[in-house]
């Protein structure tokens, strides 16, 4: 069933709402766009709901053959894959790390991962994030890829089991309230292989990204991302961001999708083959080409001479990710908020996480070329530059480097990430863990976890009174 946008409530919305305001930054006098009211997040695909299907609603212009591709695409992204050599609900393996793209990506959120329940990798072949490992030169491990895979189907060895254990320490801010980080420490056992050392591995791990605004991330105007890396240069707060320039399928240009901006699409492609073992056009070959696990799945009567899925699926699934609506801000009246807002600016969170963008005025373009016209020339609110910034070299209390290099970004740099629709993420998914890793518990842990140059902002929010720091986290929330 089409979950529509009442037309009505919409109108509404456009004539009260879209307004925005320009206000004066006290410290460096640079003009920023400021949203007001009910100024729409997402332009035309702002929706209006509040409940756990709220990133995971078509926008109101999805009709005719796109809200059938719509649904197709919905399907291919929600539907367990199987084993089986069937290319429309078959192909997962022989290892993966997910059994479906909303496995980890619930209602198009972020799943709840199994780190905090259950101490790294999940049992019954769940575990809601994704394990990258590497030598400490960068280099991947002769009989591992870039991502260690911590589930199997029936019959075949996983490649390697993720443990986590977290240290704890606490600190205060200066009007005496506690607040707690946890550092986790990672281990990999159960190798497929020879066990690797510990002192010749760097292991990161991602649980999933929002899938909120994405068609709008992929229509935003480049040059306009580029001339905020320009002049994002404020050395009073130690503010410096940079594009992170990527060249894929033959095409260079400004990353903008994943952590740290490492992508210039929305990775389908690569998510049905790494994430899930299914092969496709781009990546024909399994993952686990080479491994045992190769013959262990032919030995359960598994063929690999056939692509598990078509380009024209994936570009329906893409489409889906693309037409999702945004949800519109809400409790914008509130008191709290309204004064939460100001906070935001006076810790001047808004030089990285840019209040407003634009997108060019032909939209975005799917896998094979499909035109979304729809996405272009839209004023949207996604709360992020999608620059790469460093957030600190050191690990306990000050920063987050990983020391993994993706692209141009270096360990210690992360892109910016988008706030809309952050304030929903518990409605959705029921739980409130935040950050790359999901360390942060809360939003005030995943503040104070900002280090290099966030951390001006984070000194500022440090200082406020506990009413000016409850309230930017109301605003926040509000997203």
């Amino acid at each position: 069933m089409m979950k529509q946008v009442s037309i009505s409530m919409w109108i509404l919305s456009m004539a009260l709402s879209f307004l925005a305001c320009e206000a004066d930054d006290k410290m460096d006098m640079d003009k920023v766009e400021v949203p007001s009211g009910y100024a729409l997040s997402a332009g035309t695909s702002t929706i209006f709901l509040n409940s756990s299907i709220a990133y995971d609603t078509e926008a109101s212009w999805v009709s005719g053959k796109y809200a059938s591709r719509f649904t197709n695409g919905d399907g291919l992204y929600d539907d367990v894959r199987t084993s089986s050599n069937s290319q429309s609900v078959g192909g997962l393996g022989p290892v993966y790390a997910g059994y479906s793209c909303g496995s980890c990506h619930r209602n198009a959120g972020r799943t709840r991962p199994t780190l905090w329940s259950e101490g790294g990798s999940g049992s019954y072949g769940f575990s809601s994030m994704l394990i990258y490992v590497s030598r400490r030169n960068g280099a991947n491990f002769k009989d591992y890829g870039r991502v260690l895979h911590d589930q199997a189907i029936y019959g075949v060895e996983p490649e390697g089991k993720l443990h986590v254990e977290y240290e704890y320490q606490t600190f205060s801010f200066p009007d005496g309230e506690t607040y707690e980080l946890a550092k986790p420490n990672y281990t990999i056992t159960e190798w497929y292989a020879d066990s690797i050392a510990p002192e010749d591995l760097f292991c990161t791990v991602r649980i999933p990204l929002r899938h909120v605004g994405m068609g709008q991330m992929m229509a935003i105007d480049r040059t306009e991302i580029e001339a905020l890396a320009a002049k994002s240069n404020y050395p009073e707060y130690g503010i410096s961001g940079r594009v992170n320039y990527i060249t894929e399928k033959g095409v260079t240009g400004v990353g903008l999708s994943g952590n740290k901006a490492q992508h210039l699409d929305l990775t389908v492609e690569l998510g049905f083959s790494s994430d899930m073992g299914v092969t496709n056009s781009r990546y024909p070959e399994e993952i686990c080409e080479g491994q045992i696990q190769i013959n262990q799945g032919s030995m359960m009567g598994l063929s690999y001479d056939q692509l598990d899925i078509s380009a024209e699926d994936m570009e329906d699934v893409d489409l889906y990710m693309q037409s999702l609506g945004v949800p519109a801000r809400r409790n914008v009246n509130d008191p709290e908020v309204i004064r939460g807002e100001q906070m935001f600016y006076e810790a001047k969170c808004h030089l990285c996480h840019v209040t407003t963008l634009h997108t060019r005025p032909g939209g975005s373009t799917l896998l094979l070329g499909t035109q979304l016209p729809w996405l272009g020339g839209q004023t949207i609110h996604p709360y992020s530059d999608f620059l790469l910034h460093d957030m600190g070299s050191e690990i306990m209390g000050v920063g987050l480097n990983d020391n993994y290099v993706s692209g141009m970004a270096r360990g210690n740099e992360w892109r910016t990430t988008p706030l809309w629709g952050i304030g929903l993420q518990e409605k959705v998914n029921g739980h409130t863990y935040f950050l790359h890793d999901g360390r942060a518990r809360n939003l005030v842990e995943a503040i104070m976890w900002h280090g290099g140059e966030g951390e001006a902002s984070k000194n500022l929010f440090k200082n406020m009174s506990k009413e000016d720091r409850d309230a930017l986290v109301a605003f926040i929330n509000s997203l």
